[in-house]
């Protein structure tokens, strides 16, 4: 209640402490990120798509969680998807308003063609966002599976209030991150939990898809410099080849690091690796192995 009296340093010590508090709050939660990640892993094999919805500072994590999907773990852009209340603009000025229509926000799962293989994940801080419970609920009408992530009390469901909500939601996570340093401010803490939570439910899928060798992301594309950097890099730290074999491999097929790993590993041709590769489902120990 004081904080306009400290000095810089007291200032950031008092928001240091509070944001400590949120990896516990977010701990608390593994359990229900766990039963998302399920959901999110089935839809994939489905060929189903997560799609993230949000408002304001909750929108723009769901957006930038999703865009990072494709040069981190070489999927299609359509796999992960984000939706922020207000459109493209949003990203970038804040749309006053735009949130406050659970209409528009059904509208939009509907533009998105929402079906049964999808799954929908609203982001909203305060769980009451007009625009990400309409379209959580217009979402579980056209089938699909939904997760909420909401720093709210889980009691909060409770409430006949949120009576039709609550009835539309497959996975709640809750993390109680507790009042913001700044009254209101939900960039803060709320905005850090629901960017670990992201991290780990995007992360934690694609590791349960082939997409990671050890800890390495050897599915990523590599369309720039460094990217083509970091495969050799992640080529010699697996296999324990010099930088020009690692590049040799790496350009005979064609920049994809996990074929590059199999022939290396397991001393086989390209066509081989690939036989490999797609008889163990693009997971690497497997191909390596020559397990389905």
């Amino acid at each position: 209640m004081d904080i306009d009296t400290k000095t810089v340093d007291e200032i950031l010590k008092i928001i240091n402490n509070e944001d400590k508090k949120v990896a516990i709050a977010v701990e608390e939660q593994i359990k229900s990120i766990s039963a998302a990640v399920e959901l999110v892993v089935s839809a994939f094999l489905k060929s189903g798509r997560l799609i993230y919805v949000g408002a304001g500072t909750s929108g723009r994590l769901g957006v930038l969680d999703a865009v990072e999907c494709p040069p981190t773990f070489g999927t299609e852009p359509k796999m992960v998807q984000g939706i922020i209340a207000g459109g493209e603009k949003a990203m970038f000025a804040a749309q006053e308003g735009a949130e406050d229509k659970e209409e528009v926000g059904a509208l939009d799962i509907e533009k998105k063609n929402v079906g049964g293989k999808d799954v929908v994940c609203g982001i909203t801080a305060s769980l009451r966002t007009p625009y990400v419970i309409g379209a959580v609920k217009k979402a579980k009408q056209l089938g699909a599976n939904t997760i909420y992530l909401t720093t709210n009390p889980r009691s909060k469901f409770d409430l006949l209030e949120f009576k039709d909500l609550a009835a539309a939601i497959d996975v709640a996570i809750c993390p109680e991150v507790g009042p913001e340093v700044i009254m209101g401010s939900t960039r803060m803490k709320s905005g850090t939990a629901q960017k670990i939570v992201l991290n780990m439910i995007t992360t934690a899928a694609m590791i349960r898809l082939g997409k990671v060798y050890e800890n390495m992301m050897i599915d990523l594309q590599t369309t720039n410099l460094k990217l083509r950097e970091r495969a050799k890099k992640i080529v010699m730290i697996s296999t324990g080849v010099a930088y020009d074999e690692a590049s040799e491999y790496l350009e005979k097929s064609n920049f994809h690091v996990k074929p590059a790993l199999v022939m290396i590993k397991a001393n086989v041709s390209l066509s081989e690796a690939k036989a490999r590769l797609k008889r163990s489902n693009g997971f690497v120990r497997a191909a390596i192995e020559n397990k389905e």
